[in-house]
């Protein structure tokens, strides 16, 4: 019997066909074979609609070397597309559209502003979320600075902390203004005036989308802000499971914790323990950002359609009280290997290869009419 293949849907980075995570497919590709389960990568360009083949991207684990190969469509695909502007992601569109019958492990999110409005439905969720509102003028700004000392300004699809922003009251009609721009270069701080404030903000929102968020006191003593990246995944039974959660710590200057961006990775508890003092609420506060993260995953995926996977940004502030700040569907495995913990970063690899295995045995393939 032929093994279940998994095709791990992506986007080039460029014209030259370059993949962003290719160690991390090389690895998924071993681990496949270990558990029986065959692993490709293809992007949309890759397709061709009339033969309905694939030219397909192979990796062979003993010779350590790609090639190409034309294979027929998966049994199941892993979409790790992440937002792109560009014709790629254009084209990742038109095939989501047309080949949204066959078995994709985890659905598109929407963007972060439709993400709170969602999770703000559930009474249960909001005492968790920052205050948010769209960016539609300068006075959605400045609503939310009379009520906060500290604001963020930030893309409602942006990632890696692109285009963040961050505005904070210094005393009468003064703010200092401090973020990244799109290309993740960090934007030194500086004073501004309230008369130059407005027109500053909207060169830098260049109309387009933006929400403003009430800004959480993350700043650890030594200056550097933090934040949490709990992930949570889809195991080998079908159930939502915690995988992970490691503490990010942004680089001098920064307004961000982005490892992207130059930031640094700790492991959860050990950063807790140096922004709490008492290790029983440190305990209660990873479980409760825990089953959190859980509840979350399941209420989305509820809403949008299956998931096998999703990272949760967490700010925690020094009473304990969690705060969730994004949700990212395309995370990266990357912080669990700079804080550490190696068990989380394999993990992080192989859940969604056995998750792969047990959506085929439940939901693709028939049972024997004889057994």
């Amino acid at each position: 019997m032929p093994q279940p293949v998994l095709g791990i849907l992506t986007l080039y980075l460029n014209d030259k066909k370059q993949l962003e995570e290719r160690n991390i497919y090389e690895r998924m590709i071993r681990e496949g074979n270990r558990i029986g389960l065959t692993v490709f990568v293809f992007t949309p360009a890759d397709v061709n609609d009339q033969k309905q083949m694939i030219d397909a991207m192979i990796y062979d684990p003993v010779h350590r070397k790609w090639t190409r190969a034309s294979r027929p469509f998966p049994d199941m695909i892993f979409d790790r597309c992440r937002i792109q502007h560009s014709k790629r992601f254009e084209q990742l569109r038109a095939f989501r559209k047309k080949y949204g019958h066959l078995h994709f492990l985890n659905k598109p999110l929407r963007d972060k502003w439709t993400i709170y409005q969602v999770l703000s439905r559930k009474p249960e969720f909001k005492n968790y979320l920052p205050e948010t509102e769209d960016f539609n003028s300068l006075s959605d700004v400045n609503a939310m600075l009379k009520k906060n000392k500290r604001v963020y300004v930030k893309p409602v699809q942006g990632t890696g902390g692109r285009g963040i922003l961050c505005v904070e009251k210094l005393g009468s009609k003064m703010y200092r203004i401090q973020g990244r721009n799109q290309n993740r270069t960090i934007i030194p701080s500086q004073k501004l005036h309230l008369s130059r404030l407005g027109p500053y903000l909207l060169n830098w929102k260049q109309g387009t989308r933006f929400l403003v968020q009430e800004g959480i006191n993350i700043t650890l003593p030594d200056g550097r802000v933090h934040d949490y990246r709990m992930l949570v995944q889809k195991n080998s039974s079908g159930v939502w499971s915690v995988t992970g959660c490691a503490g990010r710590i942004g680089p001098a200057r920064s307004i961000t914790s982005n490892l992207h961006g130059g930031g640094s990775a700790a492991e959860m508890t050990t950063l807790l323990k140096k922004w709490i003092q008492s290790e029983a609420k440190v305990s209660e506060v990873r479980r409760e950002a825990e089953k959190l993260s859980l509840g979350i995953a399941a209420f989305l995926e509820s809403f949008y359609g299956p998931l096998c996977e999703l990272a949760l940004d967490l700010a925690i502030d020094r009473s304990g009280h969690i705060y969730v700040l994004e949700v990212n569907p395309k995370p990266a495995r990357e912080v669990f290997k700079r804080s550490g913990d190696k068990e989380a970063y394999r993990s992080a690899i192989i859940k969604p290869l056995e998750y792969a295995l047990w959506y085929y045995r439940h939901k693709i393939q028939k049972p024997d009419p004889f057994f």
